[in-house]
């Protein structure tokens, strides 16, 4: 089974350290521990995490997630079926969509294509309706994640849908940079994240990943800018400050490569307590 570093969750699912942390305290995941007591995620704990921290922002009782998210990782396939999968929130509820089915977590229990009347207690059979644009986003989404690491083509198309579908999506425009850059495409990852930055702003995590790409492609000052840039909007990002000190020390600036430099190890020594 593949497993996930927190670097990898931080990229597929646009969640912060810190929030990774908060549902870890929280109990909604357990990850293991590799070398140096590093976390590592299953596909699962990256399923968990996303949802969680979904029904967190929806105000869901915690009691309630915990039950939620117990029993959905009983139902949960190692890898994401190609139907695709939906999970979101119904009033209190955890409901999970995989292909033409929909199914409530707790009780296990399908959903069926009726509607029900309270005043009068009648059944009637509906059409089912088309997903909807926001659904369609979340099944190309996850189908990008899934397929990161095992066919890189088909997850760039997926994200691809998924930006098409929803504009402003900035994890899919974050992602579909960084397949690109690591399939070789330089200029159609740049192009991905300029884009990103003109529709969606500037992003912390989206500048750093600018940043390597401009990195790798020896644009050594627009790299330091925009290192710097992602820096202001989160002094956290760890590799940031490493990439920076790497590049300061390059250009002959000492006093700065040793400053991010330190702050990496701090921020490196913190994340293992």
């Amino acid at each position: 089974m593949h497993q996930y570093g927190v670097r990898d969750v931080e990229k597929l699912l646009r969640l912060p350290r810190s929030a990774i942390r908060s549902l870890i305290a929280a109990g909604f995941v357990s990850p293991a521990r590799g070398p140096r007591r590093t976390w590592l995620f299953s596909f699962q704990d990256l399923i968990v995490l996303r949802t969680a921290q979904t029904l967190v922002a929806a105000n869901v009782p915690r009691r309630r997630i915990t039950r939620s998210v117990e029993q959905l990782r009983r139902h949960l396939p190692d890898t994401i079926p190609l139907s695709g999968l939906s999970i979101c929130a119904v009033g209190d509820r955890v409901v999970v969509r995989e292909g033409g089915s929909r199914w409530q977590v707790e009780s296990g229990q399908y959903l069926l294509a009726f509607d029900t009347d309270p005043a009068d207690g009648s059944l009637s059979v509906i059409e089912r309706k088309p997903a909807s644009p926001a659904a369609n986003v979340e099944d190309w989404f996850a189908r990008g994640v899934a397929l990161e690491h095992e066919d890189a083509e088909a997850a760039i198309k997926a994200y691809e849908k998924a930006v098409s579908a929803d504009r402003s999506r900035l994890d899919a425009r974050i992602n579909l940079g960084r397949l690109l850059h690591e399939t070789g495409r330089l200029a159609r990852a740049e192009q991905v994240y300029r884009e990103a930055m003109k529709a969606c702003g500037s992003d912390p995590l989206l500048l750093y990943n600018l940043g390597v790409l401009l990195d790798d492609m020896d644009r050594n000052l627009d790299a330091i800018e925009t290192y710097r840039a992602a820096l202001r909007g989160d002094p956290t990002l760890a590799d940031c400050h490493y990439n920076l000190a790497l590049l300061c020390e390059k250009l002959q600036k000492p006093r700065e490569a040793i400053q991010h430099m330190s702050q990496y190890r701090r921020l490196i020594a913190s994340q293992l307590e």
